[in-house]
């Protein structure tokens, strides 16, 4: 059954939070993240082969862990959102919004009337019928986040426009394919990249909606919080891991 939204909550209260992507298919990863002490989880449909019985195995994973499970679908496809709210994540992250109308879609694919258009239907998001559908269309326009990921030059032309959007509850940076859709390929670091972030986080701030920043450079992290950024991406589970075992190796090794 769909459960208060605590990322939501934090973030309403000015809180900081920190999220990982999960990209490894593994509900145990998924709890691993959890139980890490991670405030969000976001699966990866996008750039990640998941079939249907696993991704909903690895959101009640996050539930049994405590953490909020947001899932990143391949776009604003009304149909593909449906369903994984329908599996219990707690929100959808759509990559590549470089449009108001992008937004408007995303928003109307996750809620229920009157703030959107989603299909009707029961199971595990209503607790098999404990809860009534009434009462779960409630919670549901209530506890759900859209979250609008901003990759492209188009979408850093139109952010006003987009944060504009009611229902549009954060926006999340994606520098790499920004980089490359600014001539730059993998540079998240080149001035232009970095002043297209800076233009994405200051049209948050003007329109009240929370901007997730992915450190990636010593010091960024400090300077965002200065900026009053709450929300930090800290990368995904493979690069985490990765690193660790590495670090595991070398401490023995030396």
């Amino acid at each position: 059954m769909l459960q208060p939204n605590k990322l939501k909550a934090s973030l309403a209260a000015g809180s900081e939070v920190f999220g990982l992507i999960n990209s490894l298919p593994l509900p145990l990863m998924t709890e691993m993240i959890g139980y890490a002490g991670f405030d969000f989880v976001i699966l990866d449909l996008e750039h990640v082969g998941v079939n249907p019985q696993t991704l909903e195995n690895m959101i009640r994973a996050a539930e049994c862990a405590g953490t909020t499970v947001l899932v990143r679908v391949p776009r604003a496809a009304p149909d593909i959102i449906l369903r994984v709210l329908d599996a219990g994540a707690q929100g959808i992250v759509v990559p590549h919004v470089r449009s108001r109308d992008e937004a408007e879609l995303a928003v109307a694919s996750a809620y229920y009337h009157p703030r959107g258009t989603r299909g009707i239907a029961g199971g595990r998001t209503t607790g098999f019928g404990t809860l009534s559908l009434p009462a779960y269309f409630e919670r549901a326009n209530r506890e759900l986040m859209v979250v609008a990921m901003i990759e492209d030059q188009e979408g850093v032309e139109a952010i006003e426009g987009i944060v504009s959007v009611p229902g549009i509850d954060m926006v999340l940076e994606g520098a790499i394919d920004l980089s490359q859709s600014l001539g730059v390929p993998a540079d998240a670091q080149h001035p232009s990249v970095q002043a297209a972030i800076a233009r994405i986080s200051q049209a948050c701030r003007s329109g009240g909606v929370p901007f997730c920043a992915i450190p990636r450079a010593p010091g960024q992290c400090e300077r965002w919080r200065e900026q009053g950024v709450q929300a930090f991406l800290l990368g995904d589970d493979r690069a985490t891991a990765f690193r660790a075992m590495k670090q595991v190796l070398a401490s023995y090794r030396d």
